[in-house]
């Protein structure tokens, strides 16, 4: 079958209106020309794509397929017109980035910023996602690139290096342990926690550990933010494991501490995943290669 735009958007109006008059005047054409128009359309469909009535016209189920599959390529017209639009102003591309929200909360701002500072012209789309819905997008082509946990699987992606952090325990500032400097794993898990939510990597990791010691964390809490996260720390309402830097960032505002967790997974390495460095739009490539760059 093949449509023009012209008939497409004749139909749409006919189907949006509900009359071939209102059509005709919102298309600026004759009646005579829009039942035309409609008419040649049925003909390729093979089927009535309206049902006429002395007073207008209904969509039968062939037109409502049709309705919904025309709104469709409109949209991705609009979407196609607006992002060439940008290239004519002087944008040179849109790079998708999938993120852990460790990564979003600690580095990839100062990256992003630094970025565009070289590339003022580039636009970001950027979706705050747990590790493996990272994985998967990227691996289904929703995203560019991810940063995500090394630990987390991702067999068929090509990933590279990007920071390391580190996670501490965040405590209120009075607190029975606020005083400590260095905590075990095993000594706080009597106290009640405030845990990130259920399909984070953080979370995943928590649990895992606490496993290996055949121990039960006491979650009082879950929620998704960081910010909330500390908010309640500083709350008395638990205590939380959070990477080192966000603590100190909150702690500066807030009254929380963080001690050093002496665990060797408290050390977490991130990377960066894409399917294909070789296929990378070059303004991804230009970016992967700006995240590669050492910490200033």
């Amino acid at each position: 079958m093949r449509f023009d735009l012209i008939s497409l958007n004749i139909f749409l109006a006919v189907a949006e209106e509900k009359s071939l008059t209102r059509a005709s005047k919102r298309a600026h054409l004759a009646v005579s020309a829009i039942s035309k128009r409609i008419a040649e359309l049925e003909h390729r469909v093979g089927a009535p794509l309206f049902t006429r009535f002395a007073r207008g016209v209904e969509l039968t189920p062939a037109g409502q397929s049709m309705l919904t599959y025309t709104r469709q390529v409109f949209e991705t017209l609009q979407l196609m017109e607006q992002e060439l639009g940008d290239y004519s102003s002087g944008i040179k591309g849109q790079i998708r980035l999938h993120a852990t929200t460790s990564a979003l909360a600690q580095f990839l701002p100062e990256s992003i910023e630094t970025f565009t500072s070289l590339y003022p012209g580039i636009k970001f789309d950027i979706e705050e996602r747990v590790g493996a819905a990272i994985v998967r997008a990227v691996s289904d082509g929703r995203a560019d690139l991810g940063v995500f946990a090394s630990r987390t699987p991702a067999p068929d992606l090509e990933t590279i290096p990007y920071r390391s952090d580190e996670l501490a325990l965040a405590v209120a500032v009075d607190h029975a342990l606020a005083e400590r400097e260095v905590v075990r794993f095993s000594e706080v898990t009597r106290y009640e926690f405030i845990a990130s939510h259920a399909e984070s990597a953080l979370y995943a990791l928590t649990m895992q550990e606490a496993a290996k010691l055949n121990l039960s964390l006491k979650v009082r809490i879950r929620v998704s933010s960081f910010d909330c996260m500390c908010q309640l720390v500083a709350g008395r309402l638990g205590v939380a494991i959070l990477p080192r830097h966000v603590i100190n960032i909150y702690a500066q505002s807030i009254p929380i501490v963080g001690l050093r967790l002496d665990e060797p997974w408290a050390k977490r390495d991130l990377q960066i995943g894409m399917r294909d460095f070789a296929t990378l739009p070059a303004t991804a490539k230009a970016f992967v290669e700006h995240l590669r760059l050492p910490e200033m």
